[in-house]
């Protein structure tokens, strides 16, 4: 097969994980890939110098695909997403002065989203006729803009009209919220925990109370060169399969922690990054464990569902940011591509989905499910409201949001 170079652009965030771990723990380096990673402090930097050639692939928002086939993003450009990285790892963390008003009206340190989206309405409620809250996401189409605006609307928060929302990249949410630019934010980890620590911040909830399982970031390869180097994505993709089962391991997560932790990567004390990896979370009024915080491996977690990919976009429809149509539809779903996947990890063993797309928010427990190879377990993938998404059903589902 010969070497391949290849260039991934990533931000500081935990879950880079599986790419840092690929580099440093010589995965890429078996399946003879020279694989370089190059630090960026934002998404929208991301998305530009993959569109102009500098990272043949990057790690990436789940949605920023899709948002690119689709025309909405600046130079966009054909992407695919053959792998995700992992689910869940975000969280909403807001103002020490937010949580005590939220508190007094019922918020429980526990993470429940229905119970404190409860109670941030009642003090949205009281704060009609005063300044709206600032909440920041990452970037306009990311898992976090998304699971906040459904977090809230769920919970009978209007996101467009009741507060306002900023795009921040995560590294600067914690001094944005401790200068008192915006009152609270939904970021990846170690951001969350940091502004716990550094900003008095406190948790309000997290994306695996919103939607248990649910996908957060994904690898994004530029769809010309992916067609015109099957053979140096596959073997990245058994490089990052690999990096996905050691990064799981706990046993491995102090080293991968400090790993992190280091200048290059993510810069921050590695015990912030061990909370995220160990779902031990400090939430500013005590820990919650919350043991599938952030999956690397277990529950198909690197499979690109195509179920995800219509999700996403029915909230791109849903929060006007793309019109609906069959042929939209099928540009979002084609933005993933599970056979790449299948036909990388094929000869590994691995455990591999026997569908492409499933319905999301069935299971309540974990559940056995069919696999090509392998034994798979599934879920659970709830929301926290109770909802059902069908991807068979997505002209009834994108209906039914918009007469919420």
């Amino acid at each position: 097969m010969g070497r391949h170079a290849i260039t991934a652009g990533f931000l500081p965030l935990t879950d880079s994980a599986l790419l840092v771990a690929a580099k440093v723990m010589g995965f890429a380096e078996a399946e003879e890939l020279d694989l370089t990673l190059v630090r960026e402090t934002s998404w929208a930097n991301i998305r530009d110098r993959i569109a102009v050639g500098h990272f043949e692939v990057a790690h990436m928002l789940a949605p920023m695909p899709i948002a690119s086939n689709l025309g909405l993003t600046p130079l966009p450009l054909p992407l695919i997403a053959p792998m995700a990285l992992g689910l869940g790892g975000n969280a909403v963390t807001v103002s020490a002065t937010l949580w005590q008003a939220m508190a007094e009206e019922g918020a429980q340190a526990n993470l429940d989203p229905a119970i404190n989206g409860a109670a941030l309405k009642r003090v949205i409620a009281r704060r009609l006729h005063g300044d709206r809250l600032q909440f920041a996401v990452v970037h306009p189409f990311s898992g976090h803009s998304y699971e906040l605006r459904y977090w809230l609307a769920a919970c009978g928060v209007d996101p467009v009209s009741d507060i306002d929302i900023v795009i921040v990249p995560p590294s600067m949410m914690a001094d944005a919220m401790k200068t008192g630019r915006i009152d609270g934010y939904c970021a990846g980890e170690p951001w969350n925990s940091f502004g716990v620590d550094k900003a008095s911040g406190h948790l309000a909830t997290i994306k695996a109370a919103i939607w248990e399982s649910s996908p957060e970031k994904v690898l994004g390869v530029q769809a010309d060169w992916a067609m015109a180097n099957p053979e140096a994505l596959d073997a990245l993709l058994r490089a990052l399969h690999k990096a996905s089962i050691w990064c799981a391991d706990k046993g491995n997560h102090p080293e991968l922690a400090d790993i992190l932790a280091r200048a290059e990567w993510i810069n921050v004390d590695p015990e912030l990054i061990l909370r995220g990896l160990a779902g031990s979370l400090v939430t500013g009024s005590g820990i919650a464990d919350v043991p599938d915080f952030f999956v690397m491996h277990d529950r198909a977690a690197t499979f690109p569902w195509q179920s995800h990919a219509l999700w996403f976009y029915s909230q791109m429809v849903r929060w006007g940011q793309a019109t609906h149509s069959p042929a939209h539809a099928r540009i979002a779903k084609e933005a993933y591509r599970p056979d790449i996947y299948r036909c990388a990890l094929r000869p590994t063993g691995a455990a591999l989905p026997g569908a492409n797309s499933k319905v999301e928010g069935a299971l309540r427990v974990a559940t056995g499910v069919g696999s090509v190879q392998g034994k798979l377990i599934l879920g659970p993938d709830g929301f926290f409201d109770g909802q059902i998404f069908d991807p068979d059903k997505l002209d009834a589902y994108i209906a039914g949001q918009a007469s919420n």
